[in-house]
This record gives C-alpha cells, sequence and structure tokens, in this order.
C-alpha cells in the first residue's frame, strides 16, 4: 500500500529541526520518497520505479510532519496507579503502595492495561517505547495487536524474575515481531543484590549486550550505594557490564559519572515530569549534551507522572534546565525536541526510527499548525516545545498504519472496551 502525505512542512530531524515543503511517500511500512514533490519524475527513474500512484492521498494543510515521538522509559500498565497514590517520596511510594499492589496484577491486567496506554500514547504522538515492567510478553502481545512499536526491557530485582526467565525472553522476544525487540536490564542496583548483579553481568558478556537500569534517581539511593560499595551507582555498575546501554532519570550523577558516561558512549533518558512530581531533583540535561552524552526523553509511566504527554516532558525538560543554570539561554527548545524524536531512537537501538528519510521506518506524526496555541508560525519547533500539546496532534502512524488520526483511534480493537476492560482491573486490584 501507498500512502502520499503532501502539503506538508517536514521537519526529518536528519538536520536539527528544520523544515521543508513537500511530501512523503510511504509504501507499506517504509519511507519511498521524501521531497518537494518537483522531482518525482527523476525519482521513478532513478529508482527503477515505473511510477508513483497512491492508494492513499492525505493533505497535511501545511501542518508539520516529523519523526514520531519516543517515549524512551516508561511502565505502561501502570496506569493502574494514575492517581493512585500521589503526594509520596520515592521510597515510601514504592514499598508500601506500588510494590504491594503490583503483586496481585495478573498477565491478562498487564496486556489490559498497556492497551489503555498506548491509547494515550498515540494522542501525543508516540511511535516508539521503551517499556519496563512486569509479564513483558503480555506487553508486546498489546503492542502487536495495536500496531505499537515497542522496545521491552527487563526490570530484574531480587523479587524476581528468574534470571533463566530474562535470558528466555531476551531469545524469544527479540524473534517475535518487527514491532517488538528487547534488551537486558536491572530495576536498580538498590533492588538487586552484588551476587545477583554479577550473574546479569555474566549474561551480558555472553551476549555482549547494552544493559538499561534506573540510576542515581534520588539522593539516597546514590548515598546509599556509597556506603555499600565507596562508589556511586555508575561507578559501581561500570564495574560489572561493558556493552553499552544507560540508565534512566540520572538525576545525582557527579562529572565523574557523567564522564563516565560520556567516555563509554552510554544514553541517558531524562524524566522531569516524574522527577519532580516525586521530589527527586532536577538531572543536569544541559551539562550531559554539554559533554556529548547522547539524551532521550520518557514520561516514566502514569503512576509517578499521571500522564503520558510528551509535549509535557520536553516542555519541563526545557524550563528545569534554565531555572537550574539560572539562564534563560540554557537548554534551547530544539535540543529537547531531538531528544524526544531522535535521540531517544538512538538510546532504544532503533536506527530506523530517528529521521524521516528514505528507507526508514514510516513512524511519524503530523503536528496541527492552525491550533491557536501554534500560532504565529514565527518558529514552529520553538512553538512545539513551549505550547505544543496533546491537542496540537493531528496523525500517528506507525509502521505505515495509520493509528491515530483527527481524534479517531485505527487500532482494532474499539477504544469504549479496551477503556471498560482497564477499569474493571483497576476496581479489582484497588479495594
Amino acid at each position: 500500500m501507498k500512502i502520499r502525505l503532501y502539503n506538508a512542512r517536514i521537519m526529518t530531524m536528519a538536520e536539527g529541526c528544520s523544515l521543508l515543503q513537500g511530501e512523503i511517500w510511504v509504501e507499506n511500512d517504509r519511507i519511498l520518497y521524501v521531497g518537494d514533490g518537483t522531482d518525482l519524475d527523476a525519482f521513478c527513474k532513478r529508482t527503477g520505479i515505473p511510477g508513483l500512484a497512491a492508494d492513499k492521498e492525505i493533505d497535511c494543510e501545511g501542518n508539520v510532519l516529523m519523526p514520531g515521538f519516543k517515549d524512551a522509559h516508561t511502565h505502561s500498565a501502570m496506569v493502574a496507579m494514575r492517581s493512585f497514590a500521589d503526594d509520596m517520596p520515592l521510597q515510601e511510594w514504592l514499598n508500601t503502595k506500588i510494590f504491594p499492589l503490583e503483586a496481585k496484577m495478573t498477565e491478562q491486567d498487564n496486556y489490559d492495561l498497556t492497551q489503555l496506554a498506548i491509547l494515550e500514547y498515540l494522542t501525543t504522538g508516540v511511535t516508539s517505547v521503551f517499556d519496563m515492567y512486569l509479564s513483558p510478553k503480555d506487553i508486546a502481545r498489546a503492542c502487536v495487536d495495536m500496531g505499537m512499536r515497542c522496545v521491552l526491557v527487563s526490570g530484574l530485582n531480587k523479587f524476581g524474575p528468574a534470571l533463566e526467565v530474562m535470558e528466555e525472553r531476551y531469545l524469544t522476544l527479540n524473534r517475535m515481531h518487527p514491532l517488538i525487540s528487547y534488551m537486558l536490564g536491572v530495576h536498580a542496583e538498590y533492588t538487586c543484590s552484588r551476587e545477583l548483579l554479577e550473574q546479569v553481568s555474566e549474561m551480558v558478556h555472553k551476549y555482549k549486550a547494552p544493559l538499561f537500569t534506573h540510576i542515581s534517581e534520588t539522593r539516597t539511593e546514590t548515598d546509599e550505594c556509597l556506603e555499600r560499595y565507596g562508589m556511586t551507582p555508575p561507578q559501581f555498575l561500570d564495574s560489572l557490564f561493558d556493552y553499552g546501554g544507560g540508565g534512566y532519570h540520572c538525576v545525582h550523577f557527579t562529572e565523574e559519572d557523567m564522564d563516565l558516561f560520556a567516555k563509554k558512549g552510554l544514553h541517558i533518558i531524562t524524566n522531569p515530569g516524574s522527577n519532580t512530581k516525586l521530589a527527586s531533583g532536577v538531572a543536569p540535561i544541559t551539562r550531559f549534551l554539554e559533554k556529548g552524552i547522547n539524551v532521550g526523553i520518557g514520561t516514566d509511566g502514569a503512576s509517578s507522572n499521571n500522564c503520558l504527554d510528551m509535549f509535557r516532558e520536553m516542555y519541563l525538560a526545557c524550563v528545569l534546565q534554565k531555572l537550574r543554570r539560572e539562564d534563560a539561554a540554557a537548554c534551547p527548545a530544539g535540543d529537547l525536541l531531538y531528544a524526544a524524536c531522535s535521540a531517544g531512537a538512538r538510546a532504544m537501538g532503533l536506527p530506523d526510527c530517528d529521521s524521516l528519510a528514505p528507507g526508514k521506518a514510516a513512524d511519524l506524526a503530523v503536528i496541527d499548525l492552525k491550533r491557536p496555541s501554534m500560532r504565529p508560525l514565527l518558529a514552529p519547533a520553538q512553538n512545539l516545545v513551549y505550547s505544543g500539546s496533546k491537542d496540537c496532534v493531528r496523525l500517528t502512524m506507525v509502521g505505515g498504519r495509520i493509528l491515530y488520526e483527527n481524534g479517531e483511534f485505527h487500532v482494532g480493537d474499539s477504544v469504549e472496551h479496551i477503556i471498560a476492560e482497564a477499569e474493571k482491573y483497576t476496581e479489582e486490584l484497588i479495594q
């Protein structure tokens, strides 16, 4: 199937946030053509395509056509805990509220609740999620059924699953479906024994695989790691893992921690909404970028953030850096737009999803510039970060499939049924 999206302001992200007036052709799950449309005959001749005829044409009406956002750290099924345990510090929140509820969750709960989260992702232009949660096979099944691209990562900790289970998931889920991939990971240093981390290290070396984890999220976490091992969490974990990956949150990094990540080419996923709501702190994003570290953005899920909104995450990430530095010029909007689209894809191991170009995955979003919040059009990229919102998302496409368009979902099951099932399980869980 060929889809033509024309009359668009195209932000390819190949060269920053510059705009190209033109059109994009999609064939099946890939981008076929990106350009102003004047060279289509030459393109057909050059590529050997006899001619282009679209099965579906979409007039973008001068709106922005860009790569979809990457929610590069989330716990999708935790939508069950939205507004369940607010206004609590992280450790108390986890130990008294979240962990006991999670112990009651079934595989079907994870499937149904992930579907609800996917609906929300689509409304905010998200085309890929980096999901760490219980029952990854069921998360993967929900994503495949609804057409969402998902990179799963293990949250292995002292409560489970068994190391052998993580290995089995690594071997099977990476072959499950083109939309699904799986990375090795642990929940955090503080939820794992040294013995367990050493066993995970052996698996990482066996497969020469990257590893991701929550790291240096709170000052308490960092201080306790120093007491246990005489090292910060990044320094301690560096003694065990050698094949890349990265960390989520990374709020309380020292200069030495940052230099370590820069030297090793490790990725950082910042979560400003969750970190501010839980009072964990403000990550030094500007300093990360100054050191050349690749920084993506994630919501951290609706339990600690309450909202799966990448526009809000970009805004918070940007303005909190200005406040932290006491410098209005710190962290320009374009840096955060790149982080939300392209840097996240790099961290997730999705090189085909980082920009709009022929041969890349057809994962894209159309942002409505006719909204009052988007006018005037003095600087569209800045508008997206500083005044954009979910209301501005007109279309979300994943793998060449239009999953959300003009407020309507195209995900197979009815929205009403997905919401009803999620509500049913939530009522059973929270009693």
